[in-house]
């Protein structure tokens, strides 16, 4: 008698809840600056990874913008091969334990998980994360073998998010490259931009130690189109040059009372404070200790500056944003941080006018209710004015956080480089190959104000293409193709 063979019905698996992110307690934080979320515990980063289904057609991985192998690093998790994981991450992305805290993982990878659609998405920037984390604790980074020198030489400019990949991926392949950066320190609005509480300076510092273990040289307080030109870039012997400067020249709200005392763009509060140490003892960069602060604009910078703003004076902040929640671009990570450390959100508000006092000073800000029409070209419903709305919000500082464009420096600068009516350096949007031969750009320089990861996403793209480039030029020459 023959036993029957019977195929036994696969187990319906068990829907595990997102592991949570232990973090601070509101209460604790709002008087510190340090990190926010602690972070997964191996046991907590094992079991998220296992909520993973591991698509054979992976959606989540069409929406990272350098294509790191997702399932992947995930099933290594989920199996304890740590090492394993952080290998897969890093051979796409330089700087893992940067975008695992700060990219927009919500509107990118996890917004296509298959999981997502009938429970939670899995938290694939947590788990980037916690294996960048693992990495650098572990002091397991692994630097590649440099193939040989090819001889050709690559100037960056800028060492923000752009600027580093490219300037990792041509060191990876042979070629000698120069990092040119306008400021003190490396790593642009990483450092200057962005708090610690959102990113450590210890975690900026030990990835751009990875890029300089490549080989990369890194020059500081030199400003590309001012203290040396594109031009004599080339004429020093650069076989490509790569423009990566970003997007640094702050967009103002252009209603009156914009230059009373009190006022301050996002930018340069954000950097007094992240980088000039204007809320410590022992640094002399002034910054006003406010009464009550009212922040302008409803993306990650505005939550930024709101966040920092009640750190360093301990008094109230208001957020005023003229859509609504619906439509406010930040992260809702941020927003919903923001919301428990007690940012009041005033929607659907818009400022008209900021008022001062016989002494020049901020005393106020006029603002006027909005309405929603249709959609306007952002997809985002049209802000619209309820006539007789306005009213008054008393404060002593306003910070005007709506966005940034490009610094003109370079455009305005370099012959042969066409630019946008916005600004913007104009460039292939696969190659980043610009109007001028053997120039190429990248990030917020040719997108406007964007993501960390896609501007590391177009320095993956221009550095294949630089690659290409360099190689068909002759060593011999100096100068071969720096002509306009």
């Amino acid at each position: 008698m023959s036993e029957e063979v019977t195929t036994p019905k696969k187990a319906k698996r068990e829907r595990k809840p997102r592991e949570k992110m232990p973090e601070q307690a509101p209460e604790a934080r709002i008087h510190n600056f340090d990190e926010v979320p602690f972070g997964y515990t191996e046991q907590q980063a094992v079991a998220e990874a296992e909520r993973c289904i591991i698509c054979k057609k992976p959606k989540c991985v069409d929406g990272c913008p350098v294509n790191i192998d997702i399932p992947k690093f995930i099933a290594q998790i989920r199996d304890g091969d740590f090492l394993g994981a952080a290998r897969t991450v890093r051979s796409t992305n330089s700087l893992p334990a940067i975008c695992g805290r700060v990219c927009p993982q919500a509107d990118q990878c996890e917004v296509l998980c298959v999981e997502g659609i009938k429970y939670e998405p899995v938290a694939i920037g947590n788990l980037e994360r916690f294996i960048a984390d693992w990495e650098l604790a572990n002091d397991a980074i692994e630097i590649p073998a440099i193939p040989p020198p090819t001889g050709y030489r690559i100037a960056v400019v800028g060492s923000g998010p752009a600027g580093l990949t490219v300037a990792g991926d041509m060191a990876k392949l042979g070629h000698e490259v120069t990092i040119y950066e306008a400021l003190h320190r490396p790593s642009g609005v990483l450092v200057y931009g962005i708090p610690e509480f959102r990113l450590p300076r210890s975690v900026v510092a030990k990835e751009i130690d990875y890029i300089r273990q490549l080989g990369v040289k890194f020059v500081y307080d030199v400003i590309i189109g001012v203290t040396i030109t594109v031009d004599e870039l080339f004429e020093q012997g650069y076989h490509a040059v790569f423009i990566g400067t970003g997007a640094g020249l702050p967009k103002m709200m252009k209603v009156p009372g914009e230059n009373l005392v009190g006022v301050y763009s996002a930018n340069e509060f954000l950097t007094r404070v992240n980088l000039m140490g204007a809320s410590r003892e022992g640094y002399d960069t002034p910054i006003r200790f406010a009464k009550h602060t009212v922040v302008v604009g409803g993306g990650n910078t505005a939550m930024d500056a709101a966040r920092v703003s009640l750190r360093v004076s301990g008094n109230p902040v208001t957020l005023v944003y003229r859509r609504s929640m619906e439509e406010i671009p930040a992260r809702r990570e941020e927003i919903h941080h923001a919301v428990e450390e007690g940012i009041k959100f005033d929607l659907l508000v818009a400022p008209l006018e900021v008022i001062g006092d016989d002494k020049g000073q901020v005393k106020a800000i006029k603002c006027i209710r909005m309405g929603l029409g249709e959609p306007d070209d952002s997809g985002r419903r049209r802000p619209v004015p309820i006539e007789g709305s306005e009213f008054i919000i008393d404060c002593d500082t306003v910070i005007v956080a709506i966005g940034n464009s490009p610094n003109p420096i370079i455009p305005r600068n370099t012959p042969g480089i066409e630019s946008s009516k916005w600004g913007t350096i104009v460039a292939d949007e696969e190659t980043g190959a610009t109007s001028r031969r053997g120039v190429y750009a990248g990030g917020d320089i040719v997108s406007g104000a964007a993501t960390v990861i896609l501007a590391m996403g177009a320095g993956r793209k221009a550095a294949t293409a630089m690659d290409a480039y360099v190689r068909t030029l002759p060593l011999t020459r100096r100068n071969p193709y720096g002509d306009t």
